[in-house]
């Protein structure tokens, strides 16, 4: 830290004293000058004159106004203004008694606004200069005169310039602390994303994969006695999903490791490229299901791509645990203009375990199975609709937009 910073970090904290320090300068420059002539033969002459009592009186009175000039700008500054017109109409010869009304009106023109300094400004350097111009014994072109004008102005301009220095550099201070908070604000919204992106996936693969293991372990243990062969087929799925579950859930986990952790997942996200396989897993499952897959291209998005998947397996996975054994299920896919459509109907019973008249997905999960639908296609600017159908059944209905109002992919 150099001499400079810390003598600025001082003046900060102890104000009074540096008031104190200026008012005393300002007096002794003021006495000093009172012994010089500027009208001399020969030039400014020192010692040819000397202070009257009354003109000593009035430096000090005006010093000592200085020592109260942060505290009170406006009051220092009339009281500088009365002793120095004081002193212009009543000293012979005249002492610089006007150096306390030019620090002063420094003073006000760096705590107040541009159009109140110009104005008070005008307002002190007419005051000033008009009553010295207009007394004494001197010409109004007077060197001494045109030094009170030149001296009032600079103060002005030089308190304002203060100002507009400060203002701007508490402008880029609070803009750098703005930025600051909204990156970091950028930053919290960043990772609750990601962090509910990861939830919504880690959702669809349990529920998904544990709802079918829960099925076919079902079906194993209430034919092991009779039908060993059917037992052993029901297990083998109950080995295919649990290591399906736990691939999906290590490429998912994986996203949460850190750069140049070993065994990062390489393993591209589910698509639609994969529904033939997710659907023979309800097959398996004892759940009928048909597949009706338009043109939709092959160019998908990512998003959309995974979004569509999960959609398809999240309403499938209701359909297993909510619509009964009887119930089949219906999956369309479909591209319609600039957005494709997912569908999947069921013609499961109406009536749900609440007994409300509607049958209720996921009430054993408190609704994060829809919720992470409506999630998934809200961030991608469609919409969805779940509910049940006129005449039983449940349907689920999705618009995916694969092309955005700007001609952009989603």
């Amino acid at each position: 830290m150099t001499t400079l910073v810390r003598g600025r970090g001082w003046a900060r904290t102890h104000p009074l004293a540096v008031d104190a320090a200026l008012a005393s300068t300002v007096l002794v420059c003021m006495v000093v000058g009172s012994f010089a002539d500027p009208n001399g033969e020969h030039g400014p002459t020192w010692g040819t004159r000397t202070p009257d009592l009354p003109s000593l009186l009035l430096m000090a009175l005006g010093a000592l106004a200085l020592f109260f000039r942060r505290r009170a700008p406006w009051t220092v500054l009339a009281a500088t203004c009365a002793a120095s017109i004081t002193e212009l109409l009543t000293g012979e010869p005249r002492a610089p008694v006007v150096m306390c009304a030019v620090i002063a009106l420094y003073t006000v023109a760096a705590t107040t606004d541009r159009s109140t300094t110009w104005r008070i400004g005008l307002v002190t350097m007419a005051g000033l200069t008009g009553v010295a111009m207009l007394s004494g014994p001197l010409p109004w072109y007077a060197q001494e005169n045109l030094g009170i004008f030149a001296w009032t102005g600079m103060a002005a301009a030089a308190g304002d310039a203060v100002r507009s220095r400060r203002a701007f550099v508490d402008a880029i201070r609070e803009r750098a602390e703005r930025a600051e908070r909204t990156r970091e604000e950028e930053a919290r919204r960043r990772v609750a994303e990601e962090r509910l992106r990861i939830a919504r996936d880690l959702h669809d693969v349990v529920a998904h994969h544990i709802a079918l293991v829960n099925v076919q372990a079902g079906v194993a243990a209430h034919v092991m006695d009779k039908r060993p062969d059917q037992a052993k087929e029901a297990l083998a799925h109950v080995r295919d999903a649990s290591r399906s579950a736990l691939d999906e859930l290590r490429a998912t986990v994986g996203l949460l490791r850190q750069t140049g952790d070993p065994e990062a997942p390489t393993e591209p996200a589910p698509g639609l490229h994969r529904l033939d396989e997710l659907v023979e897993t309800f097959r398996n499952a004892g759940l009928p299901v048909e597949v009706a897959l338009g043109q939709v291209g092959l160019d998908l998005p990512a998003a959309v791509d995974l979004a569509a998947f999960r959609i398809i397996q999240e309403a499938l996975t209701n359909v297993q645990k909510h619509a009964g054994s009887e119930a089949k299920a219906e999956v369309s896919v479909v591209r319609v203009g600039p957005n494709v459509e997912v569908t999947v109907l069921d013609d499961g019973p109406a009536h749900g375990q609440g007994g409300d008249g509607a049958r209720k997905p996921n009430t054993d999960g408190g609704g994060h199975g829809l919720l992470g639908m409506r999630e998934r296609v809200t961030a991608l600017g469609g919409s969805c609709t779940a509910g049940p159908r006129y005449g039983g059944g449940f349907r689920v209905h999705a618009i995916l937009p694969v092309i955005t109002a700007k001609g952009g992919t989603a």
